[in-house]
């Protein structure tokens, strides 16, 4: 009923951008603080961040330490924020601005996907009113849910993910008690997972006065939603077919979507990024562009998250994403990392860098609305070999080691 394509489908084309370089070690120049086409955000990063993950971290500007042989980081960066991560171990290659609290756009999709998704079982039906829509706001991106036609949550959650819904996560939240509960849910969860630089107003990510997160935290995220089999296949979706017109006596009709991550499907003159696996972008007029992906080449697999780059072209949060994964990919190894990617509260028994203190009171405490984030595995759809052998398959996710303090004794 649901014929797909998945990321994997396009895994044999070319890479994006030519493999970086190996010159001697140099870092990437900080983005300027009002570049072309970029929204204003009240000029840099402050001077002192959260330093959740490491005390380099909560450091402004580019952080990186290259060992001998490492490539160079790419020259061309322009996001205000981005992180470099080892999406099996936790740990952080390299990060500009990590905690920089920034709008997210609909990158903040993730965060309601993760905290939602457990909770409403996927076949089940549900027919849509007039007030499960109220709220959506103007210029929304939509995947066309109608009033008074009936949707399971898994084309739901399609429509979020593919075409970054909001008519369809209004609906969603509206099942999981209303836009408030959600909203409430999505705050606490972030607490639990640690990601405290997040502050949620609206679910689906539209432009809300204090709705912030960072790179940090949204590669947090992206980490516990891939944890979730159900994510994974929802943000490695390539095509789906969506329900249309409902009419009685009639077959109902459906038309096909494609997701609007172009490093999956090759959109607006890209080529779909070698091991590409998810997870979501976003783009509103105070955000700018963001971006947060899941790749696999080998057997590394690496997150990476790009927020609001400074450059005015239509596709450079996905041109700077994928360089920052041929450098990760190359890397790999040949660096010390800068930091790591902290457990949900509830599996850190001890501390690390800086304690973690919420900029939400309201939240702390709070339920995690059935989905803390803690798991076993980690599993990323991988290359080609998994297409063959029929689907996705697991990596162990293991904790940092515990009883550290800063950052300096990471390898």
């Amino acid at each position: 009923m649901y014929a797909k394509k998945t990321a994997l489908t396009v895994l044999s084309a070319a890479l994006l951008v030519p493999t970086m370089f190996t010159a001697p070690a140099h870092a990437a120049p900080a983005p300027p603080a009002d570049g072309k086409g970029r929204p204003p955000m009240d000029g840099g990063p402050p001077a002192s961040m959260s330093t959740v993950g490491g005390t380099t971290l909560g450091q402004p500007g580019t952080q990186v330490n290259l060992l001998p042989g490492a490539p160079a980081l790419p020259t061309n960066l322009t996001g205000r924020s981005w992180i470099v991560a080892d999406a099996e171990t936790g740990a952080v290659l390299a990060a500009h601005n990590a905690h920089w609290r920034l709008p997210p756009a609909s990158t903040m999709k993730m965060l309601f996907a993760d905290t939602v998704l457990p909770s409403l079982p996927k076949d089940r039906v549900h027919k849509v009113t007039d007030q499960d829509m109220d709220g959506v706001g103007a210029g929304s991106s939509l995947v066309g849910v109608k009033e008074d036609h009936e949707y399971t949550v898994h084309d739901l959650w399609l429509g979020v993910f593919l075409r970054s819904g909001n008519d369809a996560v209004h609906v969603l939240s509206a099942m999981n008690g209303g836009i408030e509960k959600s909203v409430k849910d999505m705050q606490a969860h972030a607490e639990e997972l640690q990601a405290l630089d997040t502050h949620v107003v609206s679910p689906d990510g539209y432009d809300a006065p204090g709705q912030v997160s960072s790179a940090y935290d949204l590669t947090l995220i992206a980490r516990s939603g891939l944890q979730k089999a159900d994510f994974r296949e929802y943000c490695g979706t390539a095509s789906a077919k969506f329900p249309g017109l409902q009419e009685a006596g009639k077959p109902r009709d459906y038309f096909e979507i494609q997701n609007t991550n172009r490093l999956m499907t090759g959109a607006y003159g890209l080529s779909p990024y070698k091991g590409i696996a998810g997870v979501k972008n976003g783009n509103t007029s105070e955000a700018g562009a963001t971006f947060t992906g899941a790749a696999q080449q080998g057997n590394k697999k690496l997150l990476v998250t790009v927020m609001n780059p400074g450059s005015d072209g239509a596709n450079s949060v996905y041109e700077e994403t994928a360089a920052l994964f041929d450098w990760g990919f190359s890397a790999a190894g040949k660096v010390k990392p800068v930091g790591e990617l902290v457990p949900p509260k509830s599996a850190d028994t001890k501390s690390h860098g800086a304690p973690a203190r919420s900029h939400e009171s309201e939240a702390a405490g709070g339920d995690d609305s059935g989905s803390s984030g803690v798991g076993t595995a980690l599993g990323i759809v991988g290359g080609a070999l998994a297409v063959l052998a029929g689907g996705a398959f697991a990596v162990n996710r293991r904790w940092p080691r515990r009883g550290r303090r800063g950052d300096e004794d990471l390898v």
